[in-house]
């Protein structure tokens, strides 16, 4: 059993340190999860460490998926047989650059919830949850012969809140339902955030990047008597769609870090030690002075590349761990493969405003609402209306819009709104304008809103989805039909040879002989969706730094299918597989 003494951690009776490294099974296909174990073993390291995403465990209320990608306890099982130890943190917030952080959008529907507190609908929703999930992991405790040997209370709360009530409830709830292991909090270095997130009862950890003599001084002054962990080492960063790709120096991001954590005798856990990808529309997003969506790629610069590939980062790791272990390291495995497919001409097409009543769930709507009134989660809203009086020269005025809207006023786009490029009042109010010129009788208006991902972080994490006000000058438009779409999976709709503007899906199939690992290249493309036999492998903006999707082997068969939905439009005529990343 893991235990704590004289300010260090034992097991078993025997000094011990954790050395663990992050990866996350839901950004992982399940194939690949003993590779990039048995890697992470081989690097030195003794210990995984995951998070939980609740949203995607359980999507709709009451309705919980633990199968492939999301089977948790598998994942857990293959580090326990391989010989690593495990810690999770099951949130319910997990920031992660999720969505929302994790936390299930269908919260969002009541505009009255209040996330992260003692809010009773919320902590009714995370106590369904856990009694759940907790059990599924209870098996794989060390008192149950397992090697779960610490799970998280909630995640970074200084960063957002001081509720104690609803820290120790949450603590309570897990001892409740059988955990045993080390429990612990973790937070920023400072002591601000220790004491708005902290459980003094328990272990505190500190996150930072970068390791200097001063990182530990807080946690030194507020817990002497207990051993010294960085529970995330941020030993990369991630990419937001229109910033730089973020790179480093591995010396200078991991290896002095190492040194440090060495010299003070401290415990750590590496975060990410493989990234990973943001599959579908799990990513989340950031707002630091405007809104900054995270990228598809979770790549992280880890010691492991998104498609598992060993960096320059890895060989740092493996080295300073063999020279702390003073032992023989495991065996590297072999690494990661790529291929390259060549060009796929498009053969059939399909025209998004010809074909969305097909699979579109239609909702009738007074007023609009965000697409969590309407159960809706991801993808693409449709808000339509037939504006009716005698009007000259005037405005459509929209506001609270989330995230890039397509204008449509009597069929012809007539603007495109991007949440990301505002500025001044529009920036303040998240609003467009759109001139209306004058009618008598009858003009049709239809706004498209297609979503990104949901803030992560901090206060503004109730980042609803759609629009929430639309007026004809200052009237405020009632008597809409709404069309949710939520795009999860390529849909099924009818194609045809004839290809048109955008809004469009482009189709084309291809061979591939071998189940190795590609990357669809998306130069070209402006704001696209890519399925590849149904999959959902996520969002690309034109804007990058990313302009490759990684495509799994594991997701490819004989005979493969691939669906673009670009919404803006691409005089690609084909799309082309290849065997490498691009960032810039």
């Amino acid at each position: 059993m893991l235990e704590i003494k004289k300010k260090k951690f034992y097991m078993d009776g025997e000094e011990f340190h954790i050395y663990s490294g992050a990866m996350h099974y839901f950004r992982i296909p399940k194939a690949y999860w003993e590779d990039r174990l048995l890697k992470l073993k081989a690097a030195g390291l003794n210990t995984v460490e995951t998070y939980v995403p609740w949203n995607f465990h359980e999507k709709q209320k009451g309705v919980f998926d633990f199968s492939d990608m999301l089977d948790i306890e598998s994942f857990v099982k293959t580090a326990q047989d391989l010989g690593l130890y495990v810690i999770v943190r099951p949130g319910p917030y997990i920031c992660a650059e999720w969505d929302l952080g994790g936390l299930p959008a269908w919260l969002l529907k009541d505009k009255n919830i209040r996330l992260r507190c003692w809010d009773k609908q919320y902590i009714k929703a995370v106590e369904d949850f856990f009694k759940v999930l907790i059990p599924k992991l209870l098996p794989y405790q060390e008192s149950n012969g397992g090697k779960l040997i610490a799970m998280q209370v909630e995640n970074e709360y200084g960063s957002f809140g001081r509720d104690k009530k609803y820290l120790y409830w949450l603590r309570d709830l897990m001892k409740e339902l059988g955990v045993t292991c080390q429990l612990f909090t973790s937070d920023g270095e400072d002591r601000y955030f220790f004491s708005g997130g902290g459980i003094p009862e328990e272990l505190m950890v500190a996150n930072f990047g970068g390791y200097n003599e001063n990182r530990f001084n807080d946690l030194k002054l507020l817990q002497p008597d207990k051993p010294l962990m960085c529970g995330e080492h941020w030993c990369g960063w991630f990419d937001q769609w229109g910033a730089k790709h973020h790179t480093d120096n591995a010396e200078e991001s991991l290896g002095r870090s190492l040194d440090g954590f060495f010299s003070e005798d401290a415990n750590f856990n590496l975060y990410m030690f493989h990234g990973g990808t943001n599959f579908g529309f799990s990513s989340g997003a950031n707002y630091y002075d405007r809104y900054c969506p995270t990228t598809t790629s979770y790549d992280y610069g880890a010691p492991l590349s998104e498609n598992g590939a060993y960096t320059e980062k890895y060989f740092v790791l493996r080295d300073r761990m063999a020279k702390k272990l003073g032992k023989e390291l495991p065996p590297m495995p072999e690494d990661s493969k790529t291929q390259s497919l060549g060009k796929i001409k498009f053969t059939e097409f399909a025209d998004l405003q010809k074909v969305y009543k097909s699979f579109a769930r239609r909702k009738k709507s007074h007023i609009p609402q965000y697409m969590e009134s309407y159960d809706q989660y991801s993808g693409a809203i449709l808000y339509s209306t037939v504006l009716k009086g005698n009007y000259g020269d005037t405005e459509l005025n929209a506001f609270g819009v989330h995230d890039i809207a397509y204008i449509y006023i009597d069929g012809e786009l007539k603007h495109i709104y991007d949440r990301t490029k505002l500025k001044g009042k529009e920036l303040h109010e998240e609003s467009f304008s759109v001139k209306i010129p004058a009618f008598n009788g009858e003009c049709k208006v239809d706004v498209l809103v297609y979503a990104l991902g949901r803030v992560n972080y901090a206060r503004r994490i109730y980042d609803r989805k759609g629009l929430d006000e639309i007026y004809l000058g200052g009237q405020a438009i009632v008597d809409w039909t709404v069309y949710c779409m939520d795009l999860e999976t390529a849909p099924d709709i009818k194609y045809s040879e004839k290809r048109s503007g955008a809004p469009l899906f482009l189709k084309a199939s291809f061979r591939a002989e071998e189940k190795i690992d590609t990357f669809v290249d998306m130069r070209g493309f402006t704001n696209a969706v890519v399925y590849v036999n149904g999959f959902n492998l996520g969002r690309f903006l034109k804007r990058g730094p990313q302009y490759t999707l990684y495509l799994p082997g594991t997701l490819l068969k004989d005979e493969n299918e691939i669906v673009v939905l670009e919404l803006e439009g691409t005089t690609k005529k084909d799309i082309a597989l290849i065997d490498k990343a691009i960032f810039r």
